[in-house]
């Protein structure tokens, strides 16, 4: 089965400097232990070594990769294929919950991975909105983020309550930290939400 979306012929693409993998998620207690036992022969760890995690919760959204520069937004991509995604950074633009300049000093290129969403009420008073208004409702809050996200016309993505949460970096031209948890808090500080 392949994982991710083909790119729409309406937006220009984006190649990713470093592949967008799709995330995995464990759902049970067997789900942990075997991912912690590929860990640790992935590292070449013993039974006794310690291995340190960090948890965080899954958001069904949209992955998205966003690109900065000293700091100011340059450039957002969807995950696409993995390879190339959507060049949708005239619609980020219009989502408030992204930062465009980032606080602090990031380093000079930083690519930020995370998740475009919607909270359900938001999605709840979309749906009532278009059923209103004659338009088409969304199956879900995730494809109402994506088609939100997707729009020919930047303002309508900025008047939907889009949020995003950051979730891992991609290029850098800078160790940002030693360890993920450390990646995640620094992000926080250049003034993403983070979810953990």
């Amino acid at each position: 089965t392949r994982i991710g979306t083909p790119v729409d012929g309406s937006f220009s693409k984006i190649r990713h400097a470093h592949p967008m993998l799709s995330l995995s998620n464990g759902f049970t207690h067997d789900d942990i232990t075997d991912f912690v036992a590929r860990i640790r022969r992935f590292l070449s760890l013993d039974e006794g070594d310690e291995l340190a995690l960090t948890a965080e919760p899954k958001i069904d959204g949209l992955s998205l990769s966003l690109r900065y520069k000293d700091g100011g937004l340059m450039q957002a991509a969807t995950r696409g294929d993995g390879r190339e995604g959507e060049d949708v950074t005239a619609n980020i633009m219009q989502v408030d919950a992204i930062p465009k300049q980032l606080v602090g000093r990031p380093p000079d290129t930083l690519e930020v991975r995370g998740e475009v969403y919607m909270k359900r009420d938001d999605f709840l008073a979309l749906n009532k909105a278009q059923d209103a208004g004659g338009g088409k409702l969304f199956a879900n809050p995730r494809n109402a983020a994506a088609g939100s996200l997707r729009q020919k016309d930047a303002s309508v993505t900025g008047g939907r309550k889009l949020q995003f949460f950051a979730y891992s970096v991609g290029e850098c031209s800078a160790e940002l930290a030693p360890t993920h948890s450390e990646s995640l808090e620094a992000l926080a500080a250049f003034g993403f939400a983070i979810n953990v």
